[in-house]
């Protein structure tokens, strides 16, 4: 087996791993009847047994191929309903409400740590997490691209993203791809797609771009999906489809709103026009002719030829007039006031409370309340809230772990496959508060039990109440007493830490600079001349020998510490000086011939 691995490609080496000879353990279930797989035996019983066990075999795959074929099926009605979907939610984007809590789907779910990075790795070996960090970091930029790909997996509920593989350096690239011309082709669907012709052996996962009709291994394309609703398997779910029916009645009410407010808010006139006994056949004309002349005509300047708008500044069309026969009319010109129920919106606000329990995010970032919590995270405010960005990141570090086994695999790291672990940073501070909160009571109720009551013993042995309070298993006890010896032998080799270590070294140079010498009785130097002998004469007297004794050698001068030191030059401080070093940019030849500089620069503007 390991020859024929070796004879294999590292791209039919991932075909075997990922494609459709190894379907990691998702096969169907395979029986035969054949003699050599029949039990032979002389016991007629235990052969009626074999019998009976083979044919419930036989059954069995008949209801697992069924089921496959059902899979089939269920995903060939969906698929029309899954691009009306798609133009849902491209439409559903230009909804302010629905934008915005998209931008906070992908915020929330791609919160940089204190490090500001997006994506942690942790990993036992060294190496394996310079490989990952370099991939996600560098090759991948996760810190910019996974926001966008979160975002459109909340948005579509799938998300596409091919990678760019090569033999001797993995993954070394990647490219979106459109969400909506690619199909999923799983065990039972590839066999029978009327989008592409596949053999129907190869029951393996793959990908089918319809537009370009191209077709992609499992492990060339990344596929970030949503899982919530069985009905729309193989793909996932988008966050936006429990809100399209809202969204749609939210938009009629919308419009409804605007009609009524453009036909009704404006103010009306009825003018009353006095019509005598006029026939009845002609109130109508002389109406319409009176009415006529309130309307301004375009006036044309005969010099300029332009309209004149003084002429025509308003229109009184919709405006009401209406024929009387009554002398006594006091008023001719009434208003009738615009609608007065402008404010009235509870209908509006009754259908975009029931998008925000759609959307699953708390109104009050949504725009439709004032900001709580100081600007504090959203997710510290609604703890369900923090529960869907978990799901979100699950099914995003779900698709990353297979890029980095697919990198892995390809460097040839075959054994370090699960050796290393990815998560994002949970925003949500608000669990681990309850979590400490949790461990206090319990913490406290733990003391209660094993401390001695005088004169009695304790309520409960240590043992019972670490298994019943903390979930320990016997096994995990004797741990924790094996773990507690170990350290109480620790702290006990700490105490005699002074007697063992003597001397660490870790501040010579600083004793060698700053420490002064024991037994030193130096006094500073002194530049005054030396006295002469009292006594006659004012000359010395010559030295003869003998006499008083030599005086002992002075003893060497003390080091002079670097923060006495004096520089009188002008020197510039370098990088590589210990403390003042040697080597600096001397300029007190400059200072000293500024004044001749300055004197020859005056005779050149006086000539």
């Amino acid at each position: 087996m390991e020859n024929n691995n070796q004879n294999l490609t590292i791209w039919q080496r991932l075909s075997k791993t990922f494609g459709p000879n190894s379907l990691l353990g998702q096969d169907l279930p395979t029986y035969s009847l054949d003699k050599k797989e029949l039990l032979k035996t002389t016991d007629k019983q235990e052969y009626e047994k074999e019998k009976l066990q083979a044919q419930q075999s036989m059954y069995l795959s008949g209801q697992w191929a069924k089921i496959e074929n059902n899979l089939y099926t269920q995903a060939i009605y969906y698929e029309p309903t899954r691009l009306a979907s798609f133009y849902d939610y491209e439409s559903m984007e230009f909804t302010p409400e629905i934008s915005t809590a998209l931008d906070i789907y992908a915020e929330e779910s791609t919160t940089p740590n204190q490090d500001g990075y997006i994506l942690q790795i942790y990993s036992e070996s060294k190496r394996v997490k310079g490989i990952l960090t370099d991939l996600f970091n560098n090759v991948l930029d996760v810190n910019t691209n996974l926001q966008m790909w979160t975002r459109n997996t909340c948005k579509y509920g799938d998300n596409f993203v091919y990678l760019k593989l090569d033999s001797e350096k993995g993954v070394v690239g990647c490219m979106q791809l459109p969400n909506i011309e690619i199909e999923r082709l799983e065990r039972g669907m590839a066999a029978k797609s009327i989008n592409a012709e596949v053999d129907p052996k190869d029951k393996g996962l793959r990908f089918h771009w319809k537009v370009k009709d191209m077709e992609f291994n499992s492990w060339e394309v990344a596929h970030f999906r949503l899982l919530g609703d069985d009905r729309k398997l193989p793909y996932g779910t988008s966050m936006l489809e429990k809100a399209r029916r809202i969204w749609k009645q939210l938009l009629l009410s919308e419009d409804a709103m605007l009609i009524y407010r453009t036909s009704r808010a404006p103010e009306r006139r009825v003018f009353k026009v006095f019509v005598g006994n006029m026939d009845d056949k002609d109130v109508e004309a002389y109406v319409q002719r009176v009415a006529n002349k309130f309307k301004r005509d375009q006036i044309v300047d005969n010099k300029t030829g332009n309209v004149d708008l003084r002429f025509n500044q308003m229109a009184v069309d919709q405006d009401y007039f209406v024929p009387v026969r009554d002398v006594t009319q006091t008023m001719p010109i009434e208003t009738l006031p615009g609608a007065t129920n402008l404010s009235e919106i509870a209908d509006i606000e009754y259908i975009q409370k029931k998008l925000v329990t759609a959307l699953r995010v708390p109104k009050a970032y949504l725009g439709f309340e004032e900001v709580v919590g100081d600007g504090k995270n959203l997710s510290l405010q609604d703890i369900r809230f923090a529960r869907t960005i978990n799901k979100i990141q699950k099914a995003m570090i779900s698709e990353m772990n297979k890029i980095a086994i697919v990198h892995l695999f390809i460097l040839g790291f075959e054994d370090e496959l699960q050796n290393f672990t990815l998560g994002l940073t949970n925003p949500s501070k608000q669990a681990d508060l309850l979590m400490i909160d949790v461990w206090k009571e319990k913490v406290l109720l733990y003391k209660d039990l094993v401390t001695e009551i005088p004169n009695t013993l304790s309520p409960t042995s240590a043992t019972w109440a670490k298994k019943h309070i903390f979930g320990f298993s016997d096994e995990d006890i004797k741990l924790d007493t094996q773990q507690q010896r170990l350290e109480r032998a620790v702290a006990a080799e700490l105490v005699n830490t002074a007697t063992v270590i003597t001397h660490t070294g870790m501040f010579d140079i600083v004793d060698r600079l700053y420490k002064t010498k024991s037994g030193s009785t130096e006094n500073p130097p002194s530049d005054a001349p030396t006295p002469p002998p009292s006594g006659g004469g004012g000359g010395s007297l010559p030295d003869f020998g003998g006499g008083a004794e030599p005086s002992e050698p002075a003893p060497p001068a003390e080091e002079t510490l670097p923060e006495n030191k004096k520089n009188d030059n002008l020197s510039i401080l370098l990088e590589n000086d210990d403390i003042y070093g040697d080597k600096y940019i001397d300029l007190s030849k400059g200072k000293n011939s500024l004044g001749s500089m300055e004197n020859e620069l005056s005779k050149l503007l006086r000539d």
